[in-house]
């Protein structure tokens, strides 16, 4: 396992969220933190690094929001209302993971035993006055070994 660790402003989402892109190489992507926390504001930030013209929006009350990329989609998903993974199951959360999409979920501990092992993971703490901190930890061992992003993926 890897855990890389950025600090930051608020001013500079952007630049970490560029810095963030370059490390992925799953395209399922785990958002922790609190209320408030900053996740939503984060995946805007990627979505911004990835040439999407759409704006991130939580899906507390949809479930799932889907973004466009230019030779992609995003389905972000927050799964803090369900309530059992029959819901998951019920509104066809096995169609999304066999996409080949980009999947952003928050608060995916609801559905964990759902979740792909190759998935990586954010948690972004508020550490006040507008600084975040970011930790992206990345769990190799289920994968085939790939290098980090060298080429476009989106």
């Amino acid at each position: 396992m890897k855990t890389i660790e950025f600090t930051y402003h608020l001013n500079d989402i952007d630049a970490i969220a560029n810095k963030v892109l370059e490390q992925l190489y799953s395209k399922t992507v785990l958002f922790n933190g609190s209320m408030g926390a900053g996740k939503t504001t984060f995946i805007n930030a990627l979505l911004n690094a990835m040439q999407s013209k759409d704006v991130a929006t939580s899906p507390t009350f949809s479930i799932v929001n889907e973004y466009e990329l230019p030779e992609d989609k995003i389905y972000h998903f927050d799964f803090y209302r369900i309530e059992s993974i029959d819901e998951a199951y019920n509104f066809g959360i096995e169609d999304y993971f066999n996409s080949n999409h980009w999947l952003f979920m928050e608060w995916s501990e609801r559905i964990e035993e759902l979740l792909p092992e190759n998935s990586q993971t954010i948690t972004i703490t508020d550490l006040g006055d507008h600084k975040r901190s970011l930790k992206l930890t990345t769990n190799r061992t289920h994968l085939i070994e790939k290098t980090d992003m060298t080429t476009v993926k989106f």
